[in-house]
């Protein structure tokens, strides 16, 4: 029976050349030469050799440099998702230069394939952290099959780092707190339809309505996580019901936006209908009412992604972080 191999070095020693040879060819690097890549690639087939990318980066020189990768798609642009990139990119810059890392931002066509593999390869980044959302579900699944080292901001899967926030919980913590203050007419406002964290949050709202005694299906609408959106989706939703008196909406732009709309209709805020949002965003704080919101401690949270990917780089261990979240009470609810 062939022995299986366990380490690049295994793999080096039998194929007559360096560690970091083998990692480049292991890796598809266009560096290593066709007969040597063929070689090393015949062992590592023999002996049963699976890759990974933490061994590379414990064997070989690492840049000490991390790629944050923002989305470059126009039709997915979205305030919300915007500036909640940028701040918890600030928390993420505090948590790399605690552990000795530097942070590249790195900006990906949406179509483009062998990005990741360059930016390895040429040894510019050791790891991403990406900011993931449905549309790029794809990248996700790619960089997951080719062994790249990632952590991800959303409801972690296995098989790669994640960090996010108790969206459920957030949920829930919404929903109470209008119902606390008299509200029965509760609208839950999504961002995209199917999103993970889209999908959890709306089930923290349907457990807590159903806990006040509420309907939770009567007043559900998506606005596509933009301003825009949330403002059409506030004037189909008091069309439908005049008499709605509370708004949950999935992030604190499409709220903000929401509090404008419910104005240009007459509606005042917080005696006619409460609206409360969702991360925690610095500008809430300054929003004509101040904004109710479920807080996701933003700078944390960037924190705790440099510290998980910095962990699977230099240990190999793989995390699933769910970040607590809490109610910050201001004049919109």
């Amino acid at each position: 029976m062939t022995k299986k191999l366990k380490s690049i070095e295994d793999i080096a020693r039998l194929a007559g050349v360096s560690k970091s040879t083998v990692s480049r060819a292991l890796n598809g690097s266009t560096l290593v030469g066709a007969d040597t890549m063929s070689r090393i690639l015949a062992i590592a087939k023999e002996h049963d050799f699976q890759p990974s990318y933490a061994a590379r980066n414990l064997s070989l020189s690492t840049s000490r440099t991390v790629g944050f990768v923002m989305d470059t798609d126009p039709k997915h642009g979205c305030a919300g998702q915007d500036l909640f990139s940028l701040e918890i990119l600030g928390g993420i810059s505090v948590g790399l230069h605690e552990l000795g890392y530097d942070l590249l931002v790195l900006q990906v066509e949406p179509n483009a394939i062998d990005w990741a593999s360059s930016y390895l390869d040429s040894g510019r980044v050791d790891g991403f952290i990406i900011m993931a959302s449905v549309w790029k579900r794809r990248r996700l699944d790619a960089l997951l099959a080719m062994g790249a080292p990632f952590v991800a901001w959303e409801p972690g899967r296995a098989g790669y780092c994640s960090v996010c926030g108790d969206d459920r919980k957030g949920g829930r913590l919404a929903v109470e707190r209008l119902a606390s203050i008299g509200r029965q007419r509760i609208a839950f406002l999504g961002g995209y339809r199917g999103e993970l964290e889209v999908s959890l949050r709306l089930e923290g709202y349907a457990e807590a309505m159903e806990s006040a005694g509420l309907d939770p299906k009567a007043l559900v609408a998506y606005g596509d996580c933009s301003e825009r959106g949330a403002a059409r989706e506030v004037k189909k939703l008091l069309e439908k019901d005049p008499e709605l008196d509370g708004i949950f909406a999935n992030n604190d732009v499409m709220a903000i936006a929401a509090m404008r709309k419910l104005g240009e209709l007459g509606k005042r805020v917080p005696q006619d209908v409460a609206v409360i949002g969702y991360d925690g965003l610095s500008m809430a704080a300054y929003t004509a009412p101040p904004l109710t919101t479920i807080s996701q401690r933003i700078p944390e949270a960037g924190r705790m992604l440099a510290r998980d990917l910095v962990v699977f780089l230099e240990n190999g261990v793989i995390t699933n972080t769910v970040m607590p979240v809490e109610l910050i009470v201001r004049d919109s609810a």
